[in-house]
């Protein structure tokens, strides 16, 4: 390949990367950072955790059936009272090492640091939400039976657009 190819290659190729930089940086991070984030005072801030899931090997879809029956339909009750912000959800596209494997992350993001706090009877909307306590009960012992682990990490948005 001549020199004049190559500079023109690794022209491109430099663009290509710098177009891809800047396309990273520019999205929304799973926290809130918008304007009314980054200006309210601290006590009203939204708050996230991260919940990660790693579920027995062969058990991942299982997991998933029986958050999303039970235990997701509380969470999204507690977007509609205003005590959570957003409720999101992530999977690995590939795999890792074993011993950083994770299955299912659930990202939530409380109204604040204090709704993330507080004693929030769960057990008395479950009870609104599932009549049949028994059943429920059951498959929430099943849910859990079927992790290996399960962590949960509070997290904070930083903002990495240049000054």
């Amino acid at each position: 390949m001549n020199t004049k190819k190559l500079l023109t290659v690794a022209a491109l190729l430099a663009v290509l990367a710098l177009s891809a930089e800047r396309s990273l940086f520019a999205q929304q991070p799973a926290t809130p950072s918008n304007a009314v984030y980054k200006t309210a005072p601290a006590a009203e801030r939204p708050y996230a955790i991260e919940y990660y899931y790693k579920a027995k090997w062969g058990h991942a879809d299982e997991f998933l059936a029986l958050f999303k029956k039970n235990h997701l339909p509380l969470l999204l009750k507690e977007v509609e009272l205003g005590r959570l912000l957003s409720v999101t959800a992530t999977t690995p596209r590939y795999h890792t090492t074993e011993d950083g494997r994770w299955d299912f992350r659930v990202t939530i993001v409380f109204k604040n640091a204090a709704a993330a706090n507080d004693d929030f009877d769960e057990a008395s909307l479950a009870r609104q939400l599932y009549p049949d306590q028994e059943v429920y009960k059951r498959e929430e012992q099943r849910r859990f039976e079927i992790l290996e682990a399960h962590w949960d990490l509070p997290i904070k948005a930083y903002d990495l657009k240049v000054r």
